[in-house]
Parts: C-alpha cells; sequence; structure tokens
C-alpha cells in the first residue's frame, strides 16, 4: 500500500514552510513512520496541518478555487500566510509499495489578476528505472497549465527481462487552470502512473468522530467506509455483518477487552428505515441503543471499526482522538494505532495530532514531530528524535510524554 515518506507545506496560513520526513531533495533525512504524531499546543497550527491534507484532497475533487473557499472564508487571499505574496505550495514524497521508485507530487497555486486562485505549475516525478542519482525524470511538468507529459509506464524489453521505460511524450495545454492537470490526464488510460496518485490522494480520509453524529439515526443500508463525523457507524456496522461476520466478531472482541461489560453489537433496522445500533452488555436482557451509551464508548467502537476496515484506506488522519476518551484508555489507542499502520501487509498510514501526555507516553521519539509558534507566529516543527537528550531519557525508560509534561520537548 502507498506510504508518504515526506510532506512539505508552505505559505499555507500558519505553516509558512514546514516540512516532515524525506523529501527528494533532503535523501539524508528519515522518511515518516507507518504512525505519525504530531504534537504541540493550542493555536500551534496541529488543526490547521490536518487541514492541509484535506485540502488537497479538494483540489482534485472540486478545484482550486473552490477547495480555497472551502478551507477558508475569504477564500485564496485570506488562505495564504499573512504577508506572503508568493504561491502555496505543496509536496508530497511517497512509494506506492515498500519497493517501488519514490514519487514527487509537487503543487503550486497562485492568484490571477483578478484574485481568483489557478494551478500555477505542477509536477510529477520518478527516477527512471535503475539510476540512482541525479534529478528525477519529470513525467509530468505544467506552469500555468502548460508543458508535457510522458505516456504510459513501461515498454517491453526484447534484449531482457526488464522493462525499458516509456519515453513517448506530449505536449499538454489545459484550458482550465482551476482544475489540477492530475484530475484531467488521471482519468486517461495512457496516464497510469497519474491515475494511481489520483487514487490515492482521493482514498485520503480524516476522522472527527463525534459522539452526537454517531448517534444519530441514518436510513437504513450498507456502507463500506466511515464519514468523516461517523454518523453513518449503523450502515457500517451493518455491511461487517453482512460479508465479514468473522472480522467483525474480532471488533466486538477488542471492544469487549478495551470497555468491560461489552457483550455485543448488532445493527438493527428500525420500522421506518432507520438503523438502530444496539450494545448488549453482561447482566442486561435488554439492549441499549447508542443514544443512551456514553460518549467514550461510542468514540472508541468508532476507532476500533475503522481499524478493522476490511479494504483500508492508505492515509487516515485522526485529529486530538485523546476528546471524550478516559486517560487510561489512550495508550491502548495509540497501540491500537501503531498495530494498524504496521501490520503486515502494509495497513493504512496514520498521521495523529494530539496535545494529551498520556497518548504521548505511548509513543517513540521515531514517530513524534512537535509543532510550535515561531517569534514571527508562524508554524515550526521538529523531530524529536533529532534531540539526543530526548532519546537517551526515553532509552532509560522515561516516557515521552512526561518528559513533553516537563518541557524537555519545548524549543531551546
Amino acid at each position: 500500500m502507498a506510504r508518504i515518506e515526506g510532506f512539505r507545506v508552505q505559505n499555507y496560513r500558519v505553516l509558512k514552510d514546514v516540512t516532515l520526513g524525506k523529501l527528494w531533495s533532503t535523501q539524508r533525512a528519515a522518511p515518516l513512520t507507518p504512525l505519525v504524531a504530531v504534537i504541540g499546543k493550542n493555536g500551534s497550527g496541529k488543526s490547521t496541518l490536518i487541514e492541509a491534507f484535506h485540502f488537497l484532497t479538494d483540489c482534485l475533487e472540486f478545484g482550486v478555487e473552490e477547495a480555497c473557499d472551502a478551507a477558508m472564508p475569504g477564500g485564496f487571499d485570506k488562505l495564504r500566510s499573512s504577508g506572503a505574496t508568493v504561491p502555496l505550495q505543496f509536496e508530497v514524497h511517497y512509494r506506492e509499495t515498500r519497493d517501488s521508485r519514490p514519487i514527487t507530487y509537487e503543487l503550486a497555486i497562485d492568484a490571477d489578476e483578478s484574485g481568483r486562485p489557478f494551478v500555477s505549475s505542477e509536477r510529477l516525478r520518478q527516477r527512471r528505472q535503475g539510476a540512482t542519482r541525479g534529478r528525477p525524470l519529470s513525467f509530468l511538468d505544467l506552469e500555468a497549465g502548460k508543458g508535457v507529459v510522458w505516456k504510459g509506464e513501461s515498454l517491453p524489453n526484447p534484449g531482457g527481462d526488464v522493462a525499458e521505460e516509456s519515453a513517448e511524450t506530449e505536449p499538454i495545454d489545459l484550458t482550465d487552470l482551476r482544475r489540477l492537470g492530475i484530475a484531467t490526464l488521471g482519468a486517461l488510460r495512457e496516464h497510469p502512473r497519474i491515475t494511481r496518485f489520483c487514487d490515492f490522494i482521493q482514498s485520503w480520509y480524516r476522522a472527527d468522530f463525534t459522539p452526537d453524529a454517531v448517534r444519530s439515526l441514518p436510513l437504513a443500508g450498507p456502507q463500506k467506509h466511515l464519514d468523516i463525523h461517523g454518523d453513518n457507524l449503523g450502515n457500517v456496522v451493518q455491511y461487517m455483518e453482512r460479508e465479514f461476520r468473522d472480522q467483525f466478531q474480532s471488533v466486538l472482541d477488542r471492544v469487549a477487552e478495551r470497555i468491560p461489560g461489552i457483550r455485543s453489537v448488532h445493527a438493527e433496522p428500525s420500522a421506518d428505515g432507520r438503523v438502530l445500533l444496539q450494545f448488549n452488555e453482561r447482566g442486561f436482557a435488554d439492549p441499549f441503543y447508542a443514544q443512551q451509551m456514553s460518549d467514550g464508548t461510542l468514540k472508541l467502537f468508532a476507532y476500533l471499526l475503522l481499524l478493522q476496515d476490511p479494504d483500508p484506506l492508505p492515509l487516515i488522519c485522526i485529529e486530538e482522538p485523546e476528546n471524550g476518551l478516559y486517560h487510561k484508555l489512550l495508550e491502548t489507542l495509540a497501540a491500537e494505532l501503531r498495530e494498524h499502520a504496521t501490520r503486515q501487509g502494509n495497513r493504512s498510514q496514520v498521521f495523529v495530532t494530539t496535545h494529551q501526555p498520556y497518548f504521548v507516553d505511548a509513543l517513540t521519539p521515531e514517530e513524534t514531530w512537535v509543532l510550535e509558534k515561531g517569534e514571527d507566529g508562524f508554524a515550526q516543527i521538529r523531530h524529536a528524535s533529532d534531540d539526543p537528550l530526548v532519546k537517551a531519557m526515553v532509552d532509560e525508560g522515561r516516557p515521552l510524554g512526561s518528559l513533553w509534561y516537563s518541557d524537555y520537548l519545548d524549543a531551546g
């Protein structure tokens, strides 16, 4: 499954220039881990970082102007970092599989003379087969919608077993600069690498479960994936019960281990065609409905169900999962997220933001990034593993969360 090794954001609100992990231009940096946690105080930019991933997805699906308007009232002008006159810029460095050559996507969004955002440049690049030095090949390179794209992916090599990469190119001149070039070209069979990248971005998932949404009564009908707020939890339970009954039982077993007393969970269609989520507790003959369950029980159940998705999404972003959960469950949840991200078969990569020390206690310095406000008001980010004192103290058995609580992870 595809995995992000590095991510850079420039001129996006408080994120004037923030880089996590390894980019094509910083090959000595360590790639991002399967579980990535960004910690920081309130107002440091954690939510904005999660929103940046969602913004790229919206740009692909709706175009840059609509994405800017959705991300911030006032659109592009308010979205661009205060005082900046240069474009919003994003860079994603990722691998499609563990053994594949990395691919870099670069996007710049600027404003035209009327103040409307447009795609000022866009590039996808990857090293040629067997190449270990030099700049990667740009198999898509556009400036203001004009440029070139390489067609296909590889050609048969009559003289050997290894295929040769296609050298066939075609000029591109896009008429709609509000749409990403990859959105147009990714729909064509001639560009399989671009198609796969579009599929990758469109599969990024953001979880923002709210108990009130989970308690809602959606119309009956099985659904494969949870939506952002979890208000289709009953529909996903229906799907798991129908299609993956044994796997669903493992979810119930995990819930029973984490929340004593829960015996079973079942989705029952009501007479008016809605879904009633029933929780059966030991010692009670009659079930309790979602509307009667605690916030923490519903959120933990939603997280565990998400992690048991039979067709996992490649990237899961979770903002402050500690909200509404008993503090002793946070280390357990962190362990569940790590187990999911590192499970054999390359499951989802998980990005989490948090400011709860009990959750941070379960993290390693390699998984942890510290986001802080600089003196200029913009966010700065540091990798916790770059601090030798912090690493030494963790190696001696000090939990990372307690070190953060004691200000050992603060700058300076």
